[in-house]
């Protein structure tokens, strides 16, 4: 498999409510752009980690619920406010193995992959889609869903190796089902990089990078040679990105660097955020020690916000310490309102044009 030589990328989910409505918009916009279109992780998904709290740990006999969102004029509600009103779970009294049962269906991400590749195809035949883009599977890293959700260190040991079980399943699963050559798997990190920069007051100090970037080791190496893996590392958006300020790009630059040493198998791009308001060349200086080989670096450097002007700008520095690099958004628009949409597929048009002729 060659490098890839698309400069456009979309990071994830897309604020429409029908997996159909996200791919004919996007690939009207930047189809021609880009190397794997996403199916906007609608419905559910939108909420990010968050469908998997009340569809699979909440009822898990082997788990207790700790608190859920506060319902909303009195009716029950699933879906976070913010990160006072989060899910908490931990590991019953006595339980000293989680299990999840269902293997390859059991969280979620098979079917709605595979559902959702029944549509790509069918737009794809129809010239909708172009004939070499492939199908984007969004799925968060381990942290995100043990770290996030459970707040005893104690249970971590019991329910990451049943987690990242699953994980293997459902990869392994939607392989099965999906022609390789059709499918791009990118892993998403982001409360692995809120604990790491000291958001989360309630895990381990010692080891942390260790201990979070050890799951590239453990989920990603089986998956089939001909099936494309990343990694999107991601500062979140619950409340408006970033979460917590980005300090600079040193940390995603560490965290590329070890996604990819430790996967087992190629990893064919990693994207990197950065906000519309830096341009200084502290900020990006950690680039020059990106070490990631052949893989495709992404950086998402677009902000519709600011105009092609911002962009440029940001491009100017960034290229200063890396070379032969695509962009992107800093992360997916789900949580955006829909009338953002239209003008942000607009700046990704215009990045790539500025792209192409650089």
């Amino acid at each position: 498999m060659g490098r890839i030589d698309k400069n456009l990328m979309l990071v994830g989910s897309i604020p429409l409510e029908t997996v159909e409505e996200v791919f004919r918009t996007c690939a009207a916009a930047i189809g021609n752009e880009v190397f794997c279109l996403p199916d906007g992780e609608v419905g559910d998904r939108l909420w990010w980690t968050n469908f998997q709290c009340y569809r699979v740990l909440h009822g898990h006999p082997d788990l207790e619920t700790v608190r859920r969102p506060d319902p909303v004029n009195g009716v029950e509600n699933w879906k976070p406010r913010g990160y006072v009103d989060q899910w908490q779970f931990r590991v019953r009294s006595g339980v000293k193995e989680v299990h999840f049962g269902d293997p390859g269906w059991r969280l979620g991400y098979t079917k709605e992959a595979v559902n959702s590749y029944f549509i790509f195809k069918t737009l794809r035949e129809q010239g909708v889609i172009p004939r070499d883009v492939r199908l984007q599977v969004c799925i968060p890293l381990t942290g995100s869903i043990v770290e996030h959700y459970f707040r005893n260190p104690a249970d971590y040991p019991i329910v990451k190796p049943a987690y990242e079980q699953a994980l293997r399943d459902e990869i392994a699963k939607m392989c099965e089902k999906i022609p390789h050559r059709d499918l791009a798997i990118q892993w998403d990190a982001c409360s692995e990089i809120l604990d790491l920069e000291g958001f989360y007051d309630w895990t381990p100090k010692e080891d942390k990078f260790e201990r979070l970037v050890s799951a590239c080791e453990r989920v990603t190496p089986g998956i089939p040679d001909d099936v494309m893996v990343g990694y999107h590392f991601c500062y979140g958006t619950l409340g408006g990105w970033p979460i917590i300020p980005i300090k600079d790009l040193d940390l995603c630059v560490r965290l590329a660097n070890a996604s990819v040493a430790r996967s087992g198998r190629r990893v064919d791009f990693v994207h990197i955020p950065a906000p519309h308001d830096r341009t200084d060349d502290a900020f990006y200086a950690p680039l020059k020690n990106l070490k990631i080989g052949d893989t495709k670096l992404f950086l998402g450097l677009i902000h519709h916000t600011d105009g092609i002007e911002g962009f440029k700008r940001r491009l100017a520095v960034a290229r200063k310490y890396a070379s032969d690099f695509g962009v992107a958004s800093v992360c997916g628009y789900g949580r955006r309102p829909t009338a953002e949409l239209a003008p942000a597929l607009k700046a990704h048009r215009e990045a790539a044009e500025v792209m192409r002729m650089a």
